[in-house]
Protein backbone atom coordinates (compact mmCIF):
# COMPACT_ATOMS: atom_id res chain seq x y z
CA UNK A 1 0.00 0.00 0.00
CA UNK A 2 0.97 3.30 -1.05
CA UNK A 3 -0.23 6.28 1.42
CA UNK A 4 -1.60 9.45 -0.58
CA UNK A 5 0.88 12.27 0.35
CA UNK A 6 -1.10 15.85 0.87
CA UNK A 7 2.01 17.65 1.95
CA UNK A 8 5.26 17.06 2.85
CA UNK A 9 8.41 19.43 4.33
CA UNK A 10 11.58 18.44 6.12
CA UNK A 11 9.29 19.00 9.32
CA UNK A 12 6.04 17.29 8.98
CA UNK A 13 4.30 15.30 6.67
CA UNK A 14 0.37 15.30 5.92
CA UNK A 15 -1.16 11.93 4.43
CA UNK A 16 -5.06 11.30 3.38
CA UNK A 17 -5.37 8.21 5.65
CA UNK A 18 -7.52 5.35 3.98
CA UNK A 19 -10.89 4.15 6.12
CA UNK A 20 -10.49 1.04 8.26
CA UNK A 21 -6.74 1.59 8.65
CA UNK A 22 -5.19 2.38 12.52
CA UNK A 23 -2.79 5.09 13.00
CA UNK A 24 -0.57 2.69 15.00
CA UNK A 25 -0.94 -0.49 16.52
CA UNK A 26 -3.31 -0.59 19.41
CA UNK A 27 -4.44 -3.30 22.09
CA UNK A 28 -8.00 -2.84 21.26
CA UNK A 29 -7.76 -3.36 17.29
CA UNK A 30 -5.10 -6.84 17.56
CA UNK A 31 -6.48 -8.28 14.56
CA UNK A 32 -4.71 -5.61 12.10
CA UNK A 33 -1.47 -5.66 10.52
CA UNK A 34 -1.01 -3.06 8.70
CA UNK A 35 -0.30 0.66 10.31
CA UNK A 36 -0.41 4.02 8.87
CA UNK A 37 2.89 4.49 10.67
CA UNK A 38 4.48 1.97 10.06
CA UNK A 39 3.48 2.06 5.93
CA UNK A 40 4.61 6.00 6.06
CA UNK A 41 7.94 5.24 7.57
CA UNK A 42 8.66 2.65 5.17
CA UNK A 43 7.53 4.82 2.29
CA UNK A 44 9.48 7.91 3.49
CA UNK A 45 12.08 6.29 4.79
CA UNK A 46 12.45 8.43 7.82
CA UNK A 47 11.06 8.51 11.65
CA UNK A 48 7.69 10.14 11.89
CA UNK A 49 5.11 10.10 14.56
CA UNK A 50 1.92 11.18 14.47
CA UNK A 51 0.46 14.44 16.38
CA UNK A 52 -3.19 13.41 16.70
CA UNK A 53 -5.66 10.70 15.87
CA UNK A 54 -8.12 9.74 13.56
CA UNK A 55 -10.31 6.25 14.29
CA UNK A 56 -10.05 3.30 12.80
CA UNK A 57 -13.33 3.95 10.24
CA UNK A 58 -12.55 7.91 9.59
CA UNK A 59 -10.36 8.78 6.32
CA UNK A 60 -8.83 11.80 5.72
CA UNK A 61 -5.92 14.33 6.86
CA UNK A 62 -3.18 12.65 9.29
CA UNK A 63 -0.69 14.63 10.46
CA UNK A 64 3.07 13.28 11.72
CA UNK A 65 6.15 15.13 12.78
CA UNK A 66 9.34 14.67 11.22
CA UNK A 67 11.42 15.00 14.24
CA UNK A 68 10.71 15.48 18.38
CA UNK A 69 10.83 19.12 18.27
CA UNK A 70 8.53 19.82 16.12
CA UNK A 71 6.24 16.69 17.58
CA UNK A 72 6.06 19.05 21.06
CA UNK A 73 5.34 21.94 18.92
CA UNK A 74 2.33 20.05 17.34
CA UNK A 75 0.75 19.05 20.55
CA UNK A 76 1.04 22.16 21.89
CA UNK A 77 -0.69 23.73 19.39
CA UNK A 78 -3.59 20.55 19.71
CA UNK A 79 -3.37 21.39 23.29
CA UNK A 80 -4.16 25.14 23.14
CA UNK A 81 -7.24 24.81 20.87
CA UNK A 82 -5.19 26.69 17.93
CA UNK A 83 -5.63 23.88 15.18
CA UNK A 84 -8.68 23.89 13.33
CA UNK A 85 -10.68 20.77 12.02
CA UNK A 86 -13.39 20.45 9.10
CA UNK A 87 -15.09 16.84 8.60
CA UNK A 88 -17.43 15.48 6.64
CA UNK A 89 -19.95 13.22 7.45
CA UNK A 90 -23.12 11.03 6.13
CA UNK A 91 -26.06 11.34 9.66
CA UNK A 92 -29.53 9.93 9.83
CA UNK A 93 -32.57 12.00 9.36
CA UNK A 94 -32.65 15.51 8.28
CA UNK A 95 -30.37 17.51 10.48
CA UNK A 96 -30.80 21.65 10.77
CA UNK A 97 -29.52 23.85 8.57
CA UNK A 98 -26.60 24.87 11.69
CA UNK A 99 -26.05 23.88 14.96
CA UNK A 100 -23.74 24.24 18.20
CA UNK A 101 -23.14 20.63 20.21
CA UNK A 102 -22.40 21.60 24.06
CA UNK A 103 -22.68 18.56 25.37
CA UNK A 104 -19.76 17.52 27.97
CA UNK A 105 -18.56 14.06 27.45
CA UNK A 106 -16.85 11.33 29.47
CA UNK A 107 -13.48 10.21 29.63
CA UNK A 108 -12.84 6.12 30.35
CA UNK A 109 -11.91 6.91 33.72
CA UNK A 110 -15.34 8.96 34.43
CA UNK A 111 -13.76 12.25 34.00
CA UNK A 112 -16.33 14.61 32.72
CA UNK A 113 -15.03 17.16 30.01
CA UNK A 114 -16.67 19.90 27.85
CA UNK A 115 -17.08 19.06 24.22
CA UNK A 116 -18.12 21.41 21.25
CA UNK A 117 -18.89 20.92 18.41
CA UNK A 118 -20.70 23.17 15.56
CA UNK A 119 -22.20 22.11 11.99
CA UNK A 120 -23.84 23.19 9.07
CA UNK A 121 -25.73 20.70 6.75
CA UNK A 122 -24.60 20.93 3.06
CA UNK A 123 -26.98 18.64 1.32
CA UNK A 124 -30.51 16.73 2.31
CA UNK A 125 -31.50 13.41 0.31
CA UNK A 126 -34.84 11.34 0.71
CA UNK A 127 -35.16 7.86 -1.16
CA UNK A 128 -37.52 5.58 -1.74
CA UNK A 129 -36.78 3.14 0.80
CA UNK A 130 -39.07 1.81 3.21
CA UNK A 131 -37.42 1.14 7.03
CA UNK A 132 -39.05 0.43 10.16
CA UNK A 133 -42.31 2.80 10.19
CA UNK A 134 -41.41 5.30 7.42
CA UNK A 135 -42.03 4.71 3.95
CA UNK A 136 -38.54 6.25 3.12
CA UNK A 137 -35.12 7.40 4.47
CA UNK A 138 -33.70 10.28 4.72
CA UNK A 139 -29.85 11.21 5.33
CA UNK A 140 -28.28 14.38 5.67
CA UNK A 141 -24.86 15.76 4.74
CA UNK A 142 -22.68 17.48 7.42
CA UNK A 143 -19.73 19.93 7.80
CA UNK A 144 -18.53 19.59 11.44
CA UNK A 145 -16.14 21.75 13.05
CA UNK A 146 -15.12 20.39 16.84
CA UNK A 147 -13.85 23.01 18.89
CA UNK A 148 -12.57 20.19 21.59
CA UNK A 149 -10.46 17.17 20.61
CA UNK A 150 -12.32 14.36 22.73
CA UNK A 151 -12.47 10.44 22.15
CA UNK A 152 -14.62 10.09 19.17
CA UNK A 153 -16.53 13.51 19.71
CA UNK A 154 -18.01 13.84 16.61
CA UNK A 155 -19.30 10.30 16.55
CA UNK A 156 -20.92 10.88 20.31
CA UNK A 157 -22.29 13.94 19.35
CA UNK A 158 -24.20 13.23 16.64
CA UNK A 159 -25.33 10.40 18.33
CA UNK A 160 -26.57 12.82 21.21
CA UNK A 161 -28.95 14.34 18.69
CA UNK A 162 -30.06 11.58 17.61
CA UNK A 163 -28.48 11.86 13.87
CA UNK A 164 -26.14 8.90 14.27
CA UNK A 165 -23.15 8.48 11.90
CA UNK A 166 -23.67 5.69 9.18
CA UNK A 167 -21.81 3.04 9.94
CA UNK A 168 -20.74 3.81 13.39
CA UNK A 169 -20.63 0.76 15.43
CA UNK A 170 -20.42 1.94 19.24
CA UNK A 171 -22.24 5.53 18.86
CA UNK A 172 -24.57 4.99 15.85
CA UNK A 173 -27.44 3.02 14.93
CA UNK A 174 -27.15 -0.65 14.00
CA UNK A 175 -30.24 -1.06 12.03
CA UNK A 176 -29.17 1.39 9.52
CA UNK A 177 -25.33 -0.45 9.78
CA UNK A 178 -27.28 -3.26 8.94
CA UNK A 179 -29.30 -1.62 6.06
CA UNK A 180 -26.06 -0.08 4.52
CA UNK A 181 -24.36 -3.33 4.71
CA UNK A 182 -26.87 -5.88 3.26
CA UNK A 183 -28.14 -3.47 0.50
CA UNK A 184 -25.16 -2.02 -0.67
CA UNK A 185 -22.02 -3.47 0.88
CA UNK A 186 -21.25 -1.17 2.66
CA UNK A 187 -19.63 -1.80 6.10
CA UNK A 188 -17.23 1.57 7.23
CA UNK A 189 -17.81 4.84 8.64
CA UNK A 190 -19.12 8.02 6.70
CA UNK A 191 -16.77 10.34 8.51
CA UNK A 192 -14.24 11.82 6.34
CA UNK A 193 -11.13 14.37 8.01
CA UNK A 194 -11.91 17.07 4.95
CA UNK A 195 -9.50 19.46 6.34
CA UNK A 196 -6.55 21.25 8.76
CA UNK A 197 -5.73 24.19 9.14
CA UNK A 198 -2.66 25.22 11.25
CA UNK A 199 0.15 27.74 11.79
CA UNK A 200 3.69 25.62 11.16
CA UNK A 201 5.53 25.31 13.98
CA UNK A 202 8.60 25.97 12.51
CA UNK A 203 8.27 28.36 9.02
CA UNK A 204 5.63 30.58 10.75
CA UNK A 205 3.85 29.65 7.56
CA UNK A 206 -0.39 29.55 7.53
CA UNK A 207 -1.02 26.44 6.40
CA UNK A 208 -4.24 24.63 4.99
CA UNK A 209 -4.49 21.01 3.95
CA UNK A 210 -7.11 19.32 2.41
CA UNK A 211 -7.90 15.26 1.49
CA UNK A 212 -10.19 14.54 -1.30
CA UNK A 213 -13.13 12.32 -0.32
CA UNK A 214 -12.58 8.55 -0.83
CA UNK A 215 -14.13 6.32 -3.28
CA UNK A 216 -16.33 4.39 -1.15
CA UNK A 217 -17.68 8.18 0.51
CA UNK A 218 -18.17 9.18 -3.16
CA UNK A 219 -20.45 5.73 -3.87
CA UNK A 220 -22.09 6.23 -0.95
CA UNK A 221 -23.62 9.77 -1.70
CA UNK A 222 -24.33 8.32 -5.53
CA UNK A 223 -26.38 5.50 -4.38
CA UNK A 224 -28.79 7.66 -1.30
CA UNK A 225 -28.96 10.39 -4.62
CA UNK A 226 -27.16 13.57 -3.17
CA UNK A 227 -27.04 14.46 -6.40
CA UNK A 228 -24.66 17.56 -6.90
CA UNK A 229 -23.00 18.63 -4.46
CA UNK A 230 -20.74 21.89 -3.73
CA UNK A 231 -18.10 20.75 -0.86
Amino acid sequence: MLLEILYQDEYMVAINKPHNLLVHQSSIARDATEFALQILRDQISQWVSPVHRLDRKTAGVLLFALDKETEKLMNQQFANGLISKKYLAIVRGFTADEQDIDYPLRKENGTLQDAFTSYKTLARTQINLAFGNNPTSRYSLVQAKPTTGRMHQLRKHFAHIHHPIIGDRPHGCNKQNKLFKDKWAMDTMMLHAAEIAYTHPITQQNLVITAQLSDEFIRVLEFLEFGDINI
